[in-house]
């Protein structure tokens, strides 16, 4: 799925060229927001990561 979006950015970058200057513009704006950065990967490593199975004493 994910290469399936980055295709269609690419493909339609190829159609509009005008639209890449829009993509930098997004994303220099989310990076430029540290706690969505470190949200993300919080996230990602959250999904990534196996589940711990529950320790009791």
């Amino acid at each position: 799925m994910k290469w399936l979006l980055v295709g269609a950015l690419l493909g339609l970058l190829l159609v509009f060229p005008s639209l890449l200057a829009l993509v930098v513009t997004v994303v220099a704006a989310l990076l430029s927001k540290p706690v969505l950065v470190a949200f993300g990967l919080g996230l990602t490593a959250g999904v990534r990561s196996r589940r711990l199975r529950r320790w009791a004493p």
